[in-house]
């Protein structure tokens, strides 16, 4: 970047980013470490220091000084940087004059129907001003909620940055959402503004969104403004809406004179949704100087993605596949925080039902020069499955990197992609496999392009994440299966769910199972009581020893739906199947444990005299894509009597999950805390048979 003046000019272009800023350490500050895992024990063990040092390493600014770093380590409640003032799209739009100098792009975008866009730096910072100053004309106050129902075009980053920018909370769902789980998000937070899109592509065909418009409108009573992305229709007007395309038409002195306001560290920036196993979505709170220091930290330092315009940078390009509900499209957006070019793609990567084409996103990256690649991990399945070859694909050779998260990546799919990268003149691609969550939007695990590389597994623990497996006892094991917990606090932990005042909700979802006084510290020395409690994020992991490198997530450790990296709640599901008259009870799971292939049945308990058939099946389904969105469709519809239940009436998810991923009936429940344990002999069976069936 071009902030990193004293970086030893020895470096040539393609020195990992990493590594420029270990050698930063040493120069500024004294600080060499033997290896990888040195430098992660130091930054988790030396909180203030590592993170200061972030903060110094990317130049980040502030017109008051902050009085600490770490005020109070405790979580929840970790005070980070207390009297420093921020602003994330600050951050973003610092860079406009060097990148208009070097004539590189901030984004650029492309779609199913063929069209290319690309918005020079010069031209988002205008646009930023334009609808940040149209927002605040219209009352938009520091901590109102701008709510956004859009797809992955540029607009919405736009969007994103004009509401950050005046110090209003954003919050985004895809087009692609039924309208019940959308309200389900957006009645919770209470949104001032709303700035919709007419409609999509998808699949080939088009989809009209006015209706959805329309409904959202009618429901959400807190509305007082409306503004319309015209993404199909240029001539489309809606009643009582502004058009998006007027408003950023907007160019005058105070456009050109409007800077983003200074606002606390911890001023919240995005309200994001993680679904549990029962009640609607959390709202999740991000705040502005967490998610700038952990997306630098992801982006830069681990997904060594350079600086679009420095006179060392290899001209980056950055593209992560998402749709707008997932996290990685804020993981995108955060490429932006050190100056990268990001590459953005609309529609879908697949092709068409009618019309398969697993190389769209492929030729994409051809023909804009991408560097960094990055897609869910089912993704590369599908591609592998299909057999899509360079020839096919067009000129490869400018990607380096290859990202992948979402869900566990199989090694032989790994292997597979680096075939293709191979044969299309990039011998040695690295990849980047991450895992995080949209809980604290970031990665726990992900990569370090100087350490070795074995697929399926991911290389390292993210620096400044005091990540480890624990047994049942709560204690770390290396080179066995464990639950994911971080036992110090990170910058990027939300600062609160949205509606819950004593904070109940937030300390159930991720503290209840390691209340304060479990576990050790990652440099020795029992976790006391003033520590807080430990984050369990809900995943299996797999650490390896220095025999074992590497990491591996294994799956949900619990009962939520995980379909290529977007999290449902079961209850969600529940809702929308248990509608329909003709189903009386419904058990859904999502198995992927031990790196195995995703499986998500559904099992329905129907009414007196039904039989599963095809109508029904799909109409099942079609409640499914409507209430919630065609990717939590289930892989199987089961037709049972009964679905287990404990003594109170809760659904028994996790057991039913791990019958099915094999373990034997003894080991997951306690028929004596059920309502109906005679119901598991099915279970029991129906286990039985699905192994034979995939052995």
């Amino acid at each position: 970047m071009e902030t990193h003046h004293n970086i030893p000019p020895t470096h040539p272009p393609y020195a990992p980013q990493i590594r420029r800023y270990q050698d930063w350490l040493q120069a500024q500050h004294g600080l060499r470490f033997d290896d990888y895992d040195a430098l992660w024990r130091w930054s988790t063990t030396d909180l203030d220091a590592f993170w200061q040092s972030v903060w110094d390493y990317f130049d980040l600014q502030s017109p008051t000084p902050h009085r600490a770093v770490l005020a109070k380590n405790v979580m929840p409640g970790a005070q980070w940087f207390p009297g420093a003032q921020v602003n994330y799209a600050r951050q973003v739009l610092r860079h406009v004059g060097a990148a208009q100098a070097a004539g590189q792009p901030a984004l650029i975008g492309r779609n199913e129907r063929g069209e290319r866009r690309e918005l020079s730096w010069p031209a988002l910072r205008r646009q930023v001003a334009a609808l940040a100053l149209h927002m605040r004309a219209q009352g938009v106050q520091p901590g109102d909620r701008v709510a956004a129902y859009l797809p992955n075009i540029p607009e919405t980053i736009v969007a994103f940055l004009a509401c950050a920018s005046i110090g209003a909370v954003w919050s985004l769902c895809a087009p692609d959402m039924g309208t019940h789980a959308v309200l389900d998000r957006f009645r919770q937070i209470a949104p001032t503004v709303l700035l919709a899109v007419d409609g999509v592509t998808y699949g080939g065909r088009d989809h009209d969104r006015c209706d959805v418009l329309a409904e959202l409108r009618a429901q959400l009573p807190t509305l007082r403004h409306v503004v319309l992305v015209n993404n199909l229709d240029a001539s489309k007007t809606v009643a009582d809406t502004a058009c998006y395309a007027s408003v950023i038409a907007r160019n005058d002195a105070e456009t050109a004179a409007f800077e983003p306001a200074w606002l606390p560290f911890d001023h919240p920036l995005w309200i994001v949704y993680s679904s549990g196993t029962t009640g609607l979505p959390k709202p999740i709170v991000h705040g502005h100087g967490g998610m700038m220091l952990v997306m630098l930290q992801l982006a830069v330092l681990h997904n060594d993605i350079g600086c679009s315009y420095a006179p060392n940078s290899l001209g980056e390009r950055y593209h992560w596949y998402s749709s707008t509900g997932w996290i990685m499209w804020n993981a995108q957006v955060g490429g932006l925080l050190g100056g990268t070019t990001c590459v953005l793609y609309d529609g879908n990567p697949g092709g068409s039902k009618e019309r398969p084409d697993w190389t769209v996103l492929w030729r994409m990256a051809a023909e804009e020069r991408v560097t960094f690649f990055g897609a869910g991990a089912a993704f590369y399945g599908h591609c592998m499955k299909a057999g899509i070859t360079p020839a096919a694909c067009g000129d490869l050779s400018a990607i380096r990197v290859l990202g992948s998260t979402g869900s566990p990546l199989p090694a032989e799919v790994q292997r597979w992609g680096s075939q293709l990268l191979a044969s299309a003149g990039v011998p040695q691609v690295w990849w980047c496999n991450i895992s995080g969550g949209t809980d604290f939007a970031g990665a726990f695990i992900g990569g370090n392009r100087e350490l070795p590389q074995t697929p399926g597994r991911m290389q390292c623990r993210m620096l400044g994440a005091a990540v480890e497996a624990w047994d049942e006892r709560g204690r770390p094991v290396l080179d066995a299966v464990g639950e994911l917990v971080c036992t110090q606090p990170i910058p990027s932990m939300p600062l609160f769910l949205w509606g819950d005042a004593d904070g109940a909700r937030y300390r159930a979802s991720y503290f209840e199972m390691y209340p304060p006084g479990h576990g050790r510290r990652p440099g020795g020395g029992d976790l006391g009581p003033e520590a807080g409690a430990v984050w369990r994020h809900g995943d299996w992991i797999e650490i390896g020893s220095s025999a074992h490198p590497g990491c591996v997530i294994y799956g949900r450790s619990d009962a939520t739906i995980n379909r290529h990296g977007l999290r449902m709640g079961t209850s969600e599901i529940y809702s929308a199947v248990e509608a329909l008259p003709e189903v009386l009870d419904s058990l859904v799971v999502d198995l992927e444990y031990l790196g195995r292939a995703s499986y998500m049945p559904l099992f329905v308990v129907l009414r007196s005299g039904l039989v599963l058939d095809d109508g029904l099946r799909a109409r099942i389904n079609d409640a499914i894509r409507a209430s919630l969105s065609p990717r939590f469709l289930p892989d199987e519809i089961v037709q049972v009597a009964e679905v287990p239940r404990t003594l109170s009436g809760k659904k028994q998810e996790l057991p039913v999950k791990k019958l099915l991923l094999g373990q034997p009936m003894d080991k997951v429940v306690n028929p004596d805390a059920m309502a109906n344990p005679g119901c598991l002999a099915w279970y029991v069976d129906f286990a039985a048979r699905r192994a034979a069936a995939v052995a």
